[in-house]
């Protein structure tokens, strides 16, 4: 069965490029309606922007949804990744600016909310993408790819120069809470001259050493060091869940990204859907559903990571 929360949750913030005060309400959301964001702060104009591949705009280091009259919302890849992670297909979330906020960097504050305020099942059958063969896009160095497996799975690669980040490689099957255990309290990291560089040019205005991780060489400048020895590619595994989840249904196949980021992965699935006999969409038997990202989230898989 589909499944929502079972009562609305707040969150205020800021957004991380304009550093400007945002509230974000998650409302739950009937069977079949899938994840619309609203911008309550619009008039004049359609409010409504769905949380879709398709919908997808390019944009520096975030995810940025954009409807049909120009309406955006940004940074969309924390608060999906919780989403899926979690369990939850439908859901309307209504916004007062043009940015989710950043929170800690992480997912762990939205999934924390949703773990407490628990679920509600619809009547209505779950749903998933099966992966048929492989797709694959690469720009340079960088590759993403997605290929046939029971579940989603998620196996990624990254190599910085700076020795605080270095190579880092990570797989996990994102079944059975994986995602809550083991992926959601990691944050965003950044060099700080990458920092320096954004702020020249008026973005990252909302960022500081505790909603980010910032390197500068073989240093970790924010307070209390690192979650996770790996916490880099865990981020980056994060943000791949999160723009997976525009997909519109659960994932069934092997996500592979090398040096792979937001724009990357909406290109994956771009070649995804022009490629239609690469998928196809089914109705999961009950075996299948207990296999879903989410499916079974307890407080005990919170507790992981706390």
């Amino acid at each position: 069965m589909q499944a929502t929360l079972k009562s609305s949750v707040q969150f205020d913030g800021v957004g991380l490029h304009s550093g400007a005060p945002v509230r974000m309400i998650v409302h739950p959301a009937s069977a079949e309606y899938g994840v619309w964001f609203r911008r309550t702060d619009v008039e004049n104009a359609d409010p409504l922007i769905p949380a879709r591949w398709d919908a997808v705009e390019q944009s520096m280091l975030c995810t940025l949804l954009v409807n049909g009259d120009g309406v955006s919302v940004s940074t969309v890849e924390h608060i999906m990744a919780a989403l899926v992670g979690c369990g939850i297909q439908n859901a309307l979330i209504e916004i007062d600016g043009p940015e989710v906020p950043i929170l800690d960097g992480s997912a762990a504050q939205f999934v924390e909310a949703f773990v407490a305020r628990g679920l509600q099942y619809l009547d209505a059958p779950n749903r998933a993408i099966r992966i048929l063969r492989p797709v694959e896009v690469r720009r340079g160095e960088a590759v993403a790819r997605l290929e046939p497996a029971e579940t989603l799975e998620i196996d990624f690669h990254i190599d910085f120069a700076d020795a605080a980040i270095g190579r880092q490689d990570k797989t996990l099957n994102m079944a059975n809470g994986a995602f809550v255990r083991e992926l959601c309290d990691s944050r965003t990291f950044c060099r700080q001259a990458d920092v320096d560089a954004m702020r020249a040019q008026g973005l990252a205005l909302g960022g500081t050493l505790d909603n980010a991780v910032v390197v500068e060489g073989d240093k970790v400048l924010s307070p209390g060091g690192l979650r996770h020895s790996d916490e880099a590619v865990r981020h980056k595994m994060l943000d791949a869940l999160g723009d997976l989840a525009l997909a519109g249904a659960p994932i069934l196949g092997r996500y592979t990204g090398h040096r792979a980021g937001h724009a990357l992965t909406n290109a994956l699935l771009r070649e995804l859907f022009a490629t239609p006999d690469a998928w196809r969409m089914e109705v999961c038997d009950s075996a299948q559903a207990r296999r879903l990202p989410g499916v079974g989230v307890k407080a005990a898989d919170l507790r992981a990571v706390a």
